[in-house]
C-alpha cells in the first residue's frame, strides 16, 4: 500500500501551498505507506475560508437532505470495512477485529449524527409579555476545529466531525500525523462521496514538525468558532489553553488511568477475561484500557495465576495476521516509552507475573506485560501507560478499592466486576469518573452516550443531547406576535 493525497478543500483535493509532502510511516513494516501532503499556515486559512463560506448554506439545508446525507455516507463506510482493516494495519499496526470494530463503530456514528439533523432543536419559554412569544433554540457554532487522533483513527476520526456537521456546522479537520488518512482523509472521501458539499469539511494534513504551528493557526483563527480534540492530557492542555486565551469553547478527550475492580464474590474466569480484553485490545493504546486492576485480596491469588497465564498465551506480533490479538505500538518512541516505565518499576522492586518488558523487532513490539508490587514511588503508579502493560493491586476491601481507584489525576472510565448489583452500583456512585460500567470492563462506547472525562481526563461530552448542546450554541428568541411593546420613555 503506497499512495499519494492532498489536501481536502472546499470539495477539491490539493497540494500544500508550498508543495511539501510528509511520510505516513506504518509501525510494522517500517516502510512509508502513503505521502501526504504537508499544510501550513497558509493553508489553515484557506480551509477556514471555504468552511466560512459554506456555513450560511449548509446551516440553511434542510435537516432531511442533511441526514440522507449521513445515512448514505454510512453505508459507504460499512462497505469499505474491509479496506479500513488493511489500511489500519498499514497504517497504526491495528489487529483485524480492531480495525473491523472501527469499522462498525464509525458506521453507528454516523447513523445516530443521521438521526440528529431531526431532532428537536427548542423550546417556548414562559413569558409575562402580553402577545409575546419567548423561545430557546439551539443553532450551530460555525466553523469548528476538529483535532482528531491515531489510536482508533476511524472511529474518533468520524466522531469529532459528524455530529458537528449534522447539526449544521462546517469543520477543519487536523488528523493526527500517525494516521492522516484513516482518521482525516478517508472520512472526508466517505462524506463527500455520500454528497456532502464542497467546503462542509476541509481536511489539512501536515509534518510533525509544523503541528504546533498547524493547530495554533486553526484555533487562533476569529472565524473558528470552538474547539474539539482526542489525543493525550498534555497536548489537550495546550489546546484548551490557546482555546480559552480565545475565549472560543473546547470539548477535550483526553488520558486516563482506568481502574477495573475485581471484587472477592467476582466470577474470576470473567473477570480475567474482562481485565485482558480491557488491558491489551489494541495493544493499550485506548484512553479507555485498564491500566489498573484492583482485586479482593480473598480472590488475588487465583486470579493473578490466571490472569498471568492467559496474558502471556496472546498472540502477540504482525497485525496483518488475523490470528494475531496484539500488534505493534504505534512508533519505535512509544515503545521505549513502554518499556522505560516497566524497567522503573522492576528496578524499584515491582514483579513481572507476564511478558518480559522489552522492546522486539522490529522496534514496535511489546509483548503484553502484567506487573504487581507497584508502589507509589514507581514511574508506572501515576503515568498512563498507554501500551501492552497492565498493574493488578491488591487490597482488603472495596472501600480501599474505591480510595485506590480515585487515587489518580484522572478521571476518564472504570469497571468493576461483581455478582452483587447493589455492591456495584455503590462503587459506581463513588468512583470519581466520567463513565463506569458495572460487570464489564472499561473500554465501551456507543454513540447515543455522553462519552468524556472528569479531573485530568477532560471536559465536554461527545454523543447524545450533551454533544448536542456542546457542538450548538443557545438562543434566545422572542415574538411580539399581537399589539406592540410598552415603553417607558
Amino acid at each position: 500500500m503506497n499512495r499519494t493525497r492532498g489536501l481536502i478543500i472546499n470539495g477539491r483535493e490539493i497540494p500544500a501551498s508550498g508543495g511539501r509532502t510528509a511520510p505516513d510511516v506504518g509501525p510494522w513494516t517500517g516502510e512509508t505507506c502513503a505521502v501526504v501532503a504537508a499544510g501550513t499556515v497558509e493553508d489553515i486559512t484557506r480551509a477556514v475560508d471555504a468552511a466560512e463560506a459554506a456555513f450560511e448554506g449548509w446551516a440553511a439545508t434542510p435537516p432531511t437532505r442533511r441526514r440522507a446525507i449521513f445515512l448514505r455516507a454510512a453505508e459507504i463506510m460499512a462497505s469499505r470495512t474491509q479496506e479500513i482493516v488493511e489500511l489500519m494495519a498499514a497504517e497504526v499496526g491495528a489487529v483485524t477485529p480492531w480495525a473491523a470494530f472501527n469499522a462498525k463503530l464509525a458506521t453507528d456514528i454516523l447513523l445516530e449524527a443521521a438521526a440528529a439533523t431531526t431532532q428537536p432543536t427548542g423550546q417556548m419559554l414562559a413569558t409575562d409579555h402580553q402577545g409575546a412569544y419567548s423561545m430557546q433554540v439551539r443553532v450551530p457554532v460555525g466553523v469548528v476545529a476538529a483535532i482528531s487522533p491515531w489510536n482508533a483513527p476511524v472511529i474518533l476520526g468520524v466522531r469529532a466531525v459528524a455530529l458537528p456537521l449534522a447539526l449544521g456546522n462546517t469543520v477543519v479537520m487536523k488528523p493526527s500525523e500517525d494516521a492522516p488518512i484513516a482518521c482525516g482523509l478517508l472520512i472526508s472521501d466517505v462524506l463527500h462521496e455520500a454528497g456532502l458539499p464542497a467546503g462542509v469539511l476541509n481536511v489539512v494534513t501536515n509534518d510533525r514538525a509544523d503541528a504546533a504551528a498547524v493547530v495554533s493557526a486553526l484555533i487562533g483563527d476569529p472565524r473558528v468558532r470552538m474547539v474539539n480534540f482526542t489525543g493525550s492530557t498534555e497536548t489537550g492542555r495546550a489546546v484548551g489553553v490557546l482555546a480559552a486565551q480565545h475565549l472560543k469553547p473546547a470539548v477535550l478527550e483526553l488520558g486516563g488511568k482506568n481502574a477495573l475492580v475485581v471484587l472477592e464474590d467476582a466470577d474470576l474466569d470473567y473477570a480475567v477475561d474482562a481485565a485482558t480484553f480491557g488491558a491489551f485490545m489494541n495493544a493499550g493504546q485506548i484512553c479507555m484500557c485498564v491500566d489498573r486492576v484492583i482485586v479482593h485480596r480473598a480472590v488475588a491469588e487465583e486470579f493473578l495465576a490466571k490472569f498471568a497465564q492467559r496474558v502471556d498465551a496472546l498472540p502477540s506480533g504482525d497485525p496483518a495476521d488475523p490470528a494475531t490479538a496484539v500488534g505493534p505500538v504505534v512508533t519505535a518512541q512509544a515503545a521505549q516509552r513502554v518499556a522505560a516505565l516497566i524497567a522503573d518499576a522492576v528496578a524499584k522492586g515491582a514483579t513481572l507475573l507476564a511478558g518480559t518488558g522489552t522492546v522486539e523487532a522490529p522496534g514496535t513490539l511489546i509483548k503484553p506485560a502484567v506487573l504487581t508490587g507497584v508502589t507509589r514511588d514507581m514511574d508506572i503508579f501515576s503515568r498512563e501507560i498507554f501500551g501492552p502493560a497492565t498493574v493488578v493491586h491488591v487490597v482488603d476491601d472495596a472501600d480501599q478499592a474505591v480510595q485506590l481507584a480515585n487515587d489518580t489525576p484522572y478521571g476518564l472510565t472504570a469497571g468493576v466486576i461483581t455478582e452483587d448489583l447493589a455492591a456495584g452500583l455503590d462503587i459506581a456512585r463513588r468512583i470519581r469518573t466520567g463513565i463506569i460500567h458495572v460487570n464489564d470492563q472499561s473500554i465501551a462506547d456507543e454513540p447515543q452516550a455522553p462519552f468524556g472525562g472528569v479531573k485530568n481526563s477532560g471536559y465536554g461530552r461527545f454523543g447524545g443531547q450533551a454533544g448536542v448542546e456542546a457542538f450548538t450554541d443557545t438562543r434566545w428568541i422572542t415574538v411580539q406576535a399581537k399589539g406592540h411593546a410598552h415603553y417607558p420613555i
